[in-house]
């Protein structure tokens, strides 16, 4: 299964870490121990869906507990009926250099 997770913390961090509230979700995805790309714009995770359904609420909350006021995630799920994929190297592989 793949997951993609956008979050939205107000504010996004303090003047001297003005992305802290971010940085403080992308830092239990780190620590989940599985496949995860970040970008721009949100983090991208891989793994089986037992594992990444919590993760996700976690992720959310992470935000909140590290100080943001509130929070908003957008999330997008992907997952084949027999949990074969698609894994994020099939999807982005080909447009990399």
């Amino acid at each position: 299964m793949l997951a993609e997770i956008q979050v939205y913390p107000r504010p996004a961090g303090v003047p001297d870490a003005p992305y802290a509230h971010v940085d403080a979700a992308i830092a239990v995805i780190q620590a989940s121990g599985l496949t995860y790309e970040v970008h721009a714009l949100g983090t991208v995770v891989e793994g089986p869906p037992d594992r990444l359904w919590p993760l996700l609420r976690q992720v959310h909350e992470a935000t909140l507990a590290a100080g943001a006021q509130a929070s908003s995630s957008v999330i997008k799920v992907s997952e084949g009926a027999d949990d074969a994929g698609p894994r994020i190297v099939d999807l982005v592989a080909k447009f990399r250099a």
